[in-house]
């Protein structure tokens, strides 16, 4: 039977659509190629954590990295649910220089809704694809040992209760899950040698085990579009964590452009559009971000820290990206222009040896 015109034309549209799909998948191939074997430790958290959409994106993001060679770990927190829970035991939380204040009676709260609910709710997630996800804590095999954190506000030391400094990683559980195929889901939480259980920073961990684990990304999610280069004017128009000023913007700029770099990094407009006039910085050294630190704003600090350690502890790139954007891990790794802010070593070289 021959086809007619009008057959002809009413297949155009699906031609045209599976012509797009073969257009991205070929975009991907150089990173296919680059990533294959490679470990990517994510930290997620925030808005993604608690959108039943995102969630579901997310765990999808996972399982494709795992099925495409890749080697993804996850380290989460669970902010939102702990405050959730807090609230509704009627036990009042404060933070200080974006991080929780964490007396004994909240630690009990906080180990049993990041292991107990926050991990196993994700491990569930990923499972639905395979078997794939084993959770565990930074307690488990000793995992995450710390010692008890003081911090600086003001000049004066602050004490914040049972909040954990990440003092050593022993990556050995975590590396014998990902040798038998296994994607380790990891809570944010520690043991320090004498036994007493801290709550450490998500970020701060996921850096932590990136670096002990020689990784080759570590990703943040968190609920900004990225570092801003013209904080604090963006910062009502982002309505979250912006972070930036507009003097570290120029230092920024130096770090190079997203083709030096070999293509991953991001760029151009944010992801969600919310933070209208905000511009994102693409990428930034260790050096510049490093000399931005003091003027972030208070919840981006320790996302800002996270890839500052992991860079300047051997990890290639770090990148904070928009988890409010379905598919961001996927669109940040496997695309030509990527999303969100990458960090990169001071002395980071493009392909053809020449330093950024």
């Amino acid at each position: 039977m021959t086809a007619t015109l009008g057959d002809i034309a009413d297949c155009m549209p699906d031609r045209t659509a599976a012509l797009a799909k073969a257009a991205t998948l070929i975009e991907a191939l150089p990173w296919l190629d680059r990533f294959h074997g490679q470990t990517v430790v994510i930290k997620f958290g925030g808005h993604a954590m608690t959108d039943e959409a995102l969630r579901l994106a997310f765990a999808q993001d996972v399982v494709f990295l795992r099925y495409a060679g890749l080697r993804p770990v996850v380290v989460h927190g669970g902010g939102p649910q702990i405050s959730a829970q807090l609230d509704r035991l009627g036990v009042a939380t404060s933070f200080t220089a974006g991080l929780r204040v964490t007396t004994p009676e909240t630690m009990d709260v906080v180990r049993m809704v990041l292991t107990g609910q926050v991990n196993r709710d994700v491990v569930g997630l990923i499972n639905r694809h395979g078997p794939f996800a084993v959770g565990m804590s930074g307690e488990d095999a000793n995992l995450l040992t710390a010692t008890r954190r003081h911090i600086l506000v003001a000049g004066e030391p602050v004490d914040i209760c049972m909040v954990g400094k990440i003092d050593a990683v022993n990556p050995g559980a975590v590396c014998a899950l990902i040798d038998d195929g296994r994607v380790p889901v990891i809570s944010s939480v520690a043991r320090s040698e004498s036994g007493e259980v801290y709550n450490v920073n998500a970020d701060t961990a996921a850096a932590a085990v990136a670096v002990a684990l020689g990784a080759a990304k570590l990703v943040v999610l968190t609920d900004v579009e990225g570092l801003y280069a013209n904080w604090p004017d963006s910062a009502a128009a982002a309505g979250g964590e912006v972070a930036g000023s507009a003097a570290s913007a120029g230092s920024a700029a130096s770090a190079g452009s997203a083709a030096a770099a070999g293509g991953e990094a991001a760029g151009g407009e944010a992801a969600g559009g919310e933070a209208a006039g905000g511009e994102v910085i693409s990428q930034l050294t260790a050096a510049s971000l490093e000399a931005m630190l003091p003027d972030l704003s208070e919840g981006m600090i320790p996302k800002m820290e996270a890839c500052l350690l992991a860079v300047r502890g051997g990890v290639p790139q770090a990148h904070v990206l928009d988890g409010r954007l379905p598919h961001a891990i996927l669109l940040e790794i496997f695309t030509d222009s990527g999303i969100g802010t990458m960090v990169l070593p001071d002395q980071a070289t493009n392909d053809d040896g020449a330093t950024v």
